[in-house]
Formats: C-alpha cells, sequence, structure tokens
C-alpha cells in the first residue's frame, strides 16, 4: 500500500494540481490520491484565485507535509534524486529552478485571463491586453530552453520538474487557441501527448463538477 497521499481539488480546473500530481508521477512516488469534495469552500476560493495561498495539492509522506509544488518537487528530489527532477548540470539546474518559481509565484493575469479548463475549447479565443504579456514571457522560456538545452523537453532530453511546472500552461494554450511558434507549439504537443497527461484529461472530462465562473467563454 501506498505510504504517501496527494490531496487534490479538481482535475478539470486545478493547475496546482495537476502539477503536484506530475512532479509525483515523474519522481516514481506510490501515494493515494486524497480527492478534495467539490463542495469545499477552501478549494473552490483557490480555484477562484480568491485565496491568500495555495494550500492543494498537499503531498503527505512519512511525516513530512508539502503543498506548495516547488516545495514538493525539492522534497521528491531529494527522495528520488535518480529521477532528474533537476538537470545534472548546475547551471542548467540553477536555471530550471529559476524558471519554476517564476511560474510558481507570477503570471497572475494569464491564470485569469485563461482559467485551466480540459474540458473546454475555445476556437479563435479573444486574448485580452493583460494576458499577452504573460504569454510572451512563457513563449521565451520555452525557446530559450528548447533552443539552449536541445529539448525535446524544456531541460533537455529527460522530461523533469519545470515540465510538470509548465505543464499546466499547454493545456490552456491549448484550451484557448493561443498561437504559438512553432517549436512551442510541438512543446505543448509534447507535454499534451504524455500518458500521463493523457490519463489525467480523461479523467477530468469524467469529472462531474462544474464552476460556472471557470466554465464562461470571456
Amino acid at each position: 500500500m501506498p505510504v504517501a497521499t496527494l490531496t487534490l481539488s479538481s482535475k478539470n480546473y486545478s493547475s496546482w494540481s495537476l502539477r503536484g500530481w506530475l512532479l509525483a508521477q515523474f519522481a516514481g512516488l506510490s501515494f493515494s490520491e486524497v480527492m478534495v469534495p467539490p463542495d469545499d469552500e477552501g478549494a473552490r476560493r483557490e480555484l477562484l484565485l480568491l485565496a491568500p495561498s495555495i494550500l492543494v495539492p498537499c503531498l503527505r509522506h512519512e511525516g513530512a507535509t508539502i503543498w506548495n509544488t516547488v516545495a514538493i518537487a525539492e522534497y521528491l528530489n531529494e527522495l528520488f534524486p535518480k529521477a532528474g527532477l533537476w538537470p545534472a548540470d548546475r547551471v542548467a539546474r540553477a536555471h530550471a529552478r529559476a524558471v519554476c518559481g517564476e511560474m510558481n509565484s507570477g503570471f497572475a493575469n494569464l491564470r485569469s485571463a485563461l482559467p485551466m479548463n480540459l474540458k473546454g475549447l475555445f476556437p479563435k479565443h479573444k486574448i485580452w491586453a493583460g494576458a499577452k504579456p504573460d504569454i510572451e514571457r512563457i513563449v521565451e522560456i520555452w525557446s530559450d530552453c528548447l533552443g539552449r538545452y536541445g529539448g525535446p523537453f524544456l531541460f533537455g532530453k529527460k522530461r523533469g520538474a519545470a515540465d510538470a511546472i509548465f505543464a499546466p500552461v499547454a493545456t490552456r494554450f491549448q484550451t484557448y487557441d493561443v498561437a504559438l511558434p512553432a517549436d512551442c507549439a510541438a512543446y505543448r504537443d509534447l507535454i499534451l501527448s504524455m500518458p500521463e497527461m493523457q490519463a489525467w484529461i480523461a479523467e477530468a472530462k469524467q469529472e462531474p463538477a462544474e464552476i460556472e465562473l471557470l466554465d464562461m467563454d470571456f
């Protein structure tokens, strides 16, 4: 039986839950999922970006409780160093941590304008001015990493923490039909085609609960 649990909220709407889940999958941690009830007020506030802090996902393992996705990545890297969540090279590792930290704490306009919604598909969606700088910055990060480390993942041939952290952005770009340069479009498609992502998306589409404010085409 798994000795770890990972608390998740919505698989359809929660980008943070997806990040934590992918990190655990990439690390090879055996864990059981604990789903927060869909009517939980705290989880709803987090999904609507109304909470002061994000407490889901939450990994519990052998007395440790970790609820920040970058902290989860660091914890899992200590447990499973051979999984290669961070690059082996010191400079590349620092770069990966920097872009993950930027994703973890920034891009508020992208989060609010293009909320994760795996059931949704909005062709030719109008991207408001506030979200454009965030999209441009993510494209810059992706193109730089892919060019610098040779792809197909952000830091080379092996997927790692950065790919888990940026995976929800790939879903947003597909959901809202965001135009991307060829290298970034190929990376988006690669992330979405991973077996773990396909499994998560399939379960998200079976999720009965819907949050009307996140289902709007606005």
